[in-house]
């Protein structure tokens, strides 16, 4: 029997490949911009060409991940004010399998739970236009729209003067969520928590 890779592999390979595809070692040549040979001729395709041979080779190993059952799941650990947690979270250039989906849904509410300790009397808003907008929201809402979604994941940004922590709300998922391209069965709003008088920055 062959060896299965597992996750942390499978995250490797991916970021070989895909620095590969950005030194122009991985080209699909084929590619065209436009269809056309009279107006392709005259436009540079190496980024297209590397985008897409990245994306064919990422498909090929979410293929592998179904045929296997290899998990997309990666643990995080993220520390705010002196607080730590321990949470699962799909890999960006990974699926999730429906055994994943059932554990992030699990450790939403500790998520959420560590996201309400540790952003007490901070300012609240929800990015929309693709997170270039953001508005001001109150606890409430965050609780509003929690009991509508499935799972939950966190970032920050820190440094010695700035803190801030985005919460992601999720449905369906994640990969299709992650850039608003599949709703309606799935998709995600985020919630910035500032120190008064900042503004968010992710």
């Amino acid at each position: 029997m062959s060896k299965v890779y597992t996750t942390e592999e499978l995250i490797k390979i991916l970021a070989n490949e895909r620095q590969a595809c950005l030194t122009g070692k991985r080209l699909k040549l084929e590619v065209t911009v436009s269809g056309n040979p009279v107006i392709d001729q005259f436009i540079r395709t190496d980024g297209l060409q590397k985008f897409t041979a990245y994306q064919d080779f990422q498909a090929a190993i979410h293929t592998y991940q179904r045929e296997n059952q290899v998990s997309g799941i990666v643990w995080r650990q993220i520390t705010v004010k002196g607080k730590t947690l321990h949470y699962p979270e799909v890999d960006p250039e990974l699926i999730s399998l429906s055994s994943d989906l059932e554990i992030i849904k699990a450790r939403k509410n500790s998520i959420l739970e560590f996201w309400h300790e540790v952003t007490v009397g901070m300012d609240l808003y929800l990015s929309f236009n693709n997170n270039k907008q953001h508005q001001k929201i109150y606890q409430y809402d965050v609780k509003r729209i929690a009991q509508t979604t499935e799972w939950a994941s966190l970032w920050k940004w820190e440094n010695s003067n700035f803190l801030e922590m985005i919460l992601q709300l999720g449905w369906g998922n994640p990969e299709a969520a992650r850039y608003k391209r599949g709703r309606p069965q799935s998709g995600s709003e985020q919630i910035h928590a500032v120190n008064p008088g900042n503004h968010p920055i992710g």
